[in-house]
């Protein structure tokens, strides 16, 4: 799990004043933003295709890749992985064909489910909520907003993205099983590729 260990991040030596000093670019800042987060952007990129066939089982193959992508590029950059922003996605409305348009019976919204009050503390109108994209985006910061509140404990931060009693029971249980399916994508996709590279098709780098 992602904040399972402790990131050490070593101090920068102090250089020379005879050196240059270059001038960093917003992509550089990025990356070294992600690099000092402990977040393998390797490991990222492959858990997008396990999250696209994941979602292929409740929504059809274009709209998974689709989806699967926003999980990738909305959590760079942040101390979340692409898997934990598909699971809350296939815990809230997998049963529901992962549907831009879902309306819970308490109001949350878009594949995220989020509800209009929420949606507007993150800056967003809830109509906003039916665009995928803003919808992942919101998503991400009310999933950060319920990490501070569990005090660093992701696993309890996604149970409480949903909130309390008896309905956040049983969407952690949800959300356990569709992580389970993610986790399993990826196991087969490794033995995979190691016996594709084992019979010498694809060649180790």
């Amino acid at each position: 799990m992602l904040l399972g260990g402790v990131i050490c991040i070593q101090p920068q030596v102090r250089q020379a004043q005879s050196q240059p000093v270059a001038v960093e670019t917003d992509l550089e800042r990025e990356i070294r933003n992600v690099m000092e987060k402990g977040i393998n952007l390797a490991e990222r990129k492959r858990q997008i295709p396990a999250i696209a066939t994941a979602f292929s089982r409740y929504t059809v193959p274009e709209r998974a890749r689709r989806l699967a992508a926003l999980c990738y590029l909305k959590t760079l950059g942040t101390l979340f992985v692409p898997m934990d922003l598909a699971e809350i996605a296939l815990a809230e409305t997998g049963g529901h064909g992962l549907s831009g348009k879902a309306i819970s019976v308490k109001g949350a919204l878009g594949v995220w489910q989020l509800m209009p009050y929420r949606a507007k503390s993150h800056g967003f109108s809830p109509d906003e909520m039916l665009n995928d994209e803003k919808c992942a985006d919101a998503a991400v910061r009310e999933l950060a907003s319920k990490l501070i509140m569990a005090k660093g404990n992701l696993n309890r931060a996604k149970k409480l993205y949903c909130g309390a009693g008896p309905d956040a029971d049983a969407y952690e249980v949800r959300r356990r099983q569709y992580r389970k399916e993610i986790l399993e994508e990826l196991n087969n996709r490794g033995q995979n590729q190691a016996e594709i590279e084992i019979k010498g098709v694809v060649k180790p780098s």
